[in-house]
């Protein structure tokens, strides 16, 4: 998988690559159980700090998207549901937008149980 970065957008570098992972996942480009490349590798091939793949790493993790383990990496958990990640950056831009437009919180959750 290539990764890119745009240096010039609002969107914070590590969600840029978080982002990168999760549309691999659901476009299939990212199998379950492939391996990632180490932070240190990928940091130096986008030229930014290697904090920053971690913090997307860690993300993704969180997120149930990838597992890590010192000394063998990060890979696509095999559990990773390309359905549910698809459906959350849906909502992750329905979200951003809304609030651009001014929307509580509340008013974006009433919006979703109408849907």
């Amino acid at each position: 998988m290539l990764f890119r970065i745009d240096h010039s957008s609002t969107v914070p570098l590590a969600e840029q690559i978080a982002r990168q992972v999760r549309r691999g996942v659901v476009d299939g480009s990212l199998t379950a159980g492939e391996r990632l490349p180490p932070a240190r590798d990928l940091a130096t091939a986008l030229q930014v700090n290697m904090h920053t793949v971690l913090r997307a790493y860690a993300a993704l993790r969180d997120d149930g998207v990838i597992e890590m383990r010192q000394g063998r990496g990060a890979r696509v958990r095999p559990e990773a549901n390309a359905g549910l990640i698809r459906v959350r950056e849906l909502a992750d831009q329905l979200t951003a937008e809304a609030r651009r437009l001014g929307m509580t919180h509340e008013e974006i959750v009433r919006l979703i149980g109408r849907a």
